[in-house]
């Protein structure tokens, strides 16, 4: 009586085991292929469309129907993210915070010359991103500059001899500049003249990493950010300019305590005056500098995440980087997994210690821009759309997942348009070799009409992941 009572039991509990999961099966998001046996699971990857500030600005600042346009153009070309820049290079926002003035003109390129656009509007730029992102079932994210703090313009029609941002409005705010190591010696940028050095002509004035005031006026912006309704935050420019910065009074004395010695000859024992790129004779204290700037990057990175999730736990944190590793210690920027040896791969100018400082495990998501000409879509190697996404694979060794794509506007080939075919294989070459697709910027999609482009090369990896896979 018992066995048959145990068996009665037992033949139920299956039964409601099997039902259960097959009610699990429908109620589920993932898609089942009728015609196929696998059981193989593939996560659809995601693909961002980033949304320049600047350069977009005479299309959305006063305009919500242009946004609602334009967002509809991306839903139906199959993106699944936007990333709209909402602090541009000359360092005010456009959202709502008490610690910066929110932006009313930004320079745009038009007709071989920079002007001004003038916002007039008061609605909030952000907030409206988000609705109409949101209603469209799109995830918004926003770009935010990091350290930077002003532009100046010059020589450029118009706008020659203009400037906008903090560091050109408050004297006050000098002493937050980066100081670079010119030729001529030490400068602080704003006082640069430009007539000699032309690098500078139209450039943005970047901001101190190292210095604690710079560090706590941005984790404050990037907190009253992360009150907004976002799928997540995106730092882009959270870097130094390059070799030249920084070299103030400030960064010396943390440098000097990090390595727990005096520097005689500074900053010549780092790096000679003027150096732009790796030098043949490396100074003393070379590598351990680069090593102490990609500390500060690295430390600020875990800083910021901590600032943006105290606020809201659900967005996601992550950052922007060009995806060129073998060159990017130049603006201090560690962007490896913590299990990736750079001095191994690159002794000319890697520390034993530089790995510590790879930031990537500390990121929800990372967006590589995989910037090639427009002749360059596959390869394994640098400077290959295709090649630079591999190449992130191994230097990341799955610490975060990664979107990468190309710059449509900027990059070689791209100047002037008229590359659909380019455009379209660019999804195929990077989606497949990452975990998303990613391009810049909407102002050349929109311009150069590259929409079914990109819809064909997102319909085509979509219909290729479904086939004969489970989908989820």
């Amino acid at each position: 009586m018992n066995k048959l009572i145990t068996f009665i039991f037992s033949f139920f509990y299956i039964m409601l085991f099997c039902n259960c999961a097959k009610n699990e099966k429908k109620s589920s998001n993932w898609i089942w292929d009728n015609d196929s046996s696998s059981t193989t699971e593939t996560t659809i990857k995601p693909r961002y469309i980033w949304i320049d500030a600047c350069a977009n600005f005479p299309e959305y600042a006063n305009s919500k129907d242009n946004i609602v346009r334009d967002l509809t153009k991306v839903k139906n070309a199959g993106f699944t993210d936007i990333v709209v820049d909402v602090r541009p290079t000359m360092g005010d926002v456009l959202y709502q915070t008490t610690y910066i003035k929110q932006v009313r003109k930004l320079d745009y390129w038009d007709n071989s010359t920079y002007k001004y656009y003038e916002r007039t509007s008061t609605w909030d730029y952000l907030q409206e991103f988000i609705d109409v992102g949101h209603s469209l079932g799109l995830k918004v994210n926003a770009a935010f500059n990091t350290f930077v703090g002003g532009n100046l313009y010059y020589p450029q029609g118009e706008l020659n001899g203009k400037s906008q941002g903090l560091l050109f409005r408050d004297n006050t705010k000098k002493s937050w500049a980066t100081v670079l190591n010119l030729s001529s010696g030490l400068t602080n940028v704003m006082d640069l003249d430009v007539s000699t050095d032309p690098k500078y002509e139209h450039s943005t004035r970047f901001l101190n990493p190292a210095n604690d005031e710079v560090q706590k006026f941005i984790l404050n912006l990037l907190g009253d950010l992360a009150k907004y309704d976002l799928d997540g935050i995106f730092l882009d420019r959270c870097r130094y300019e390059d070799l030249r910065g920084d070299f103030s009074d400030i960064s010396k004395i943390k440098f000097e305590k990090y390595i727990n010695e005096k520097i005689t000859n500074f900053p010549s024992d780092i790096l000679a005056p003027g150096t732009i790129s790796l030098p043949d004779s490396k100074p003393v204290y070379f590598k351990k500098w680069l090593e102490f700037r990609a500390k500060v990057i690295h430390d600020f990175i875990v800083k910021a995440r901590n600032k943006i999730k105290s606020v809201n736990s659900n967005i996601n944190f992550g950052v922007y980087v060009g995806a060129w590793y073998s060159t990017y210690y130049e603006v201090g920027v560690n962007w490896a997994g913590p299990s990736y040896d750079t001095a191994a791969h690159y002794p000319e100018w890697a520390s034993k210690n530089y790995k510590n400082y790879g930031f990537a495990d500390h990121l929800d998501f990372i967006l590589l821009g995989a910037y090639a000409p427009a002749d360059a879509i596959y390869g394994t190697s640098e400077w290959t759309m295709q090649g630079f996404c591999k190449q992130a694979k191994k230097i990341l060794n799955s610490s975060v997942k990664f979107a990468s794509g190309p710059d449509v506007g900027n990059a070689s080939g791209f100047e002037n348009g008229n590359q659909d075919t380019v455009v379209e294989k660019s999804v195929n070459a990077c989606i497949n070799a990452s975990d998303g697709y990613f391009i810049f910027d909407i102002v050349h999609v929109r311009e150069y009409n590259y929409w079914d482009a990109l819809k064909t090369g997102i319909d085509s990896y979509l219909n290729a992941i479904k086939k004969n896979k489970i989908v989820k």
